[in-house]
């Protein structure tokens, strides 16, 4: 984990009168420790699965804090669930295209939407902080084939799937 990302927490609940704890040390580490989406039961199992005595209630609260400090991102993946994206410190301008049929999430750059947006909200009297878009695709797989491996491995893993909207 990039120890600046320890800073800015540190200065973060330094500045609210908090104090850090080792449980919130531990969520840090799990949560960058991967740059992966996360929802709040998935992180509690990792910590589980790391040793850690970290409570629900902890995570949550310590979710927030790393919201409100802008080190993480609650975004939505239409499957009705509160995801968490830790990419936003090192990538603020970065998208998500999702799958309608398994809920497959990529992330992508694209310099050309950056362009776009920035030309944009400068022309509307504006100045770009940070980009977010969402994407929602069907399968082109499934649609040619028939079948989809992400889609048969998130029934087996017994995944949510999204909500699809025919």
């Amino acid at each position: 984990m990039d120890e600046s990302i320890r800073e800015i927490l540190d200065d973060f609940i330094r500045k609210k009168g908090l104090r850090q704890t080792s449980q919130r040390d531990e969520i840090l580490e799990i949560i960058f420790a991967s740059d992966e989406h996360f929802t709040p039961d998935e992180l509690f199992d990792r910590l589980r699965n790391a040793g850690s005595r970290a409570s629900r209630a902890t995570v949550y609260r310590t979710l927030g804090l790393l919201v409100e400090a802008d080190l993480i991102h609650e975004i939505e993946l239409g499957d009705g669930q509160t995801t968490y994206d830790p990419n936003f410190v090192d990538h603020p301008n970065h998208n998500h295209l999702i799958c309608v049929d398994c809920g497959k999430v990529v992330e992508f750059e694209d310099n050309h939407l950056d362009l776009q947006n920035d030309c944009l909200t400068r022309r509307l009297g504006f100045r770009p902080v940070r980009q977010s878009l969402r994407i929602e695709a069907a399968c082109e797989r499934l649609r040619n084939e028939g079948n989809c491996l992400d889609l048969i491995q998130a029934r087996v893993e017994g995944k949510r799937l999204p909500n699809r909207k025919k």
